[in-house]
């Protein structure tokens, strides 16, 4: 293909993990494994698969129960589990937008929510990353058309998944506020990291009822699989009977759904994977900068670190070198992310040592400086 960018599958390796988006090492954590059998067990869930859509035969109880451990966990009147971050915010931005709204988001929000909002007959159009005066700017110039039933919807991420950084979700909230407009935030890479305990961005700024929906996902920080839309009773009820990735997909199994209620009770009780992970990340932001390397990396305080390393062929060329150095380092290649902004995306984990990050930043600077 044109731009060295063809794509292919990867095979397991005994490299070094900085490319998993499995942050606190949950994947692997006993504890949840041995919980989660016990979980089936009070259910009396012999079972491997739920064998039909929620609508149909897979409405275990099991779901419910997590659905309210979810709500309480985040601090929202209810949760509604799907199979995925991906069949989330398709479900949402396919189906809750109409005909006649508009809606604004983050020029770099992932392909989940655009897939969705192609989806959508509302009209739709982005802004500048985390530029909220340019966001400002478009909402205005609507004020001046916008019909009276005419809905608004600004959409984001709480933490970038290829830039790691985040937006001012304060003045985010406070401008919808001025423009009558429903705040949707992603928090797939969020959520496990910030808050007190891990609940994410938006509860750990306390804007849980300023926010229209939250989008949480399962398969990052918290090792298992699955994704749920945070919201009002309203919208949980508009989206089981309207959203087509929920309706027409067989339900999660129990086993995954015993694994979410593992892992957030990991969560809840033991903070110890979060404070590596921080210590971590301080490790790495000061070795980027005692090896002088500021101007490659993208600034972050999130798990997500990108030393930009424009060109494909460049980039992909650095990640086989540092596999040579027993790094497990990803190249994101355009057109995944704009030609010249192609990176290492380097994930820290709360497994990883202290020798394990200050070895790999010497590396990489031996490549870039």
């Amino acid at each position: 293909m044109d731009e060295n960018s063809l794509r292919k599958l990867g095979t397991p390796n005994l490299l070094i993990d900085f490319s998993s988006n499995d942050y606190l090492g949950f994947s692997f954590n006993k504890s949840i494994f041995q919980n989660t059998s016990e979980i089936l067990k009070r259910h009396n869930l012999e079972v491997n698969g739920a064998t039909g859509s929620r609508l149909l035969s897979g409405n275990h109880s099991i779901c419910t129960e997590t659905e309210q451990l979810l709500s309480k966990f985040y601090n929202s009147e209810h949760a509604l589990l799907f199979n995925s971050g991906y069949d989330a915010n398709v479900g949402f931005f396919s189906s809750v937008p109409q005909r006649g709204d508009v809606i604004l988001y983050d020029e770099l929000c992932h392909a989940s929510i655009r897939d969705g909002i192609k989806m959508s007959d509302a009209k739709a159009f982005k802004f500048n990353h985390n530029n909220l005066i340019h966001l400002e700017k478009q909402l205005s110039f609507r004020a001046e058309t916008r019909k009276e039933n005419e809905e608004q919807y600004i959409v984001t991420e709480s933490v970038f998944s290829m830039d790691g950084d985040q937006p001012d979700l304060i003045s985010l909230v406070s401008l919808c506020k001025n423009y009558n407009a429903h705040l949707i935030i992603d928090e797939a890479h969020a959520v496990g990291i910030f808050g007190d305990k891990g609940e994410g961005l938006v509860k750990g700024l306390g804007l849980e009822n300023e926010v229209f929906a939250r989008i949480i996902t399962f398969g990052k920080a918290l090792g298992c699989h699955g994704a749920a839309i945070l919201c009002s009773a309203g919208l949980k009820n508009y989206l089981v009977n309207f959203s087509r990735s929920f309706i027409y997909t067989t339900a999660l199994p129990p086993h995954s759904i015993a694994t979410i209620q593992s892992a957030h009770e990991e969560l809840r009780i033991i903070n110890r994977s979060r404070i590596n992970l921080k210590s971590n990340i301080a490790i790495l932001l000061k070795e980027v900068m005692s090896k002088d390397l500021e101007q490659h990396f993208i600034l972050s305080d999130s798990a997500i670190h990108s030393c930009v390393i424009p060109g494909n062929t460049q980039v992909k060329k650095i990640s086989e070198a540092l596999k040579e150095e027993d790094f497990d380092v990803k190249p994101i290649l355009s057109p995944t992310v704009p030609r010249g902004q192609e990176r290492l995306r380097i994930c820290i984990h709360s497994f990883n040592t202290s020798e394990q990050i200050k070895t790999l930043i010497s590396t990489i600077a031996t490549f870039v400086k």
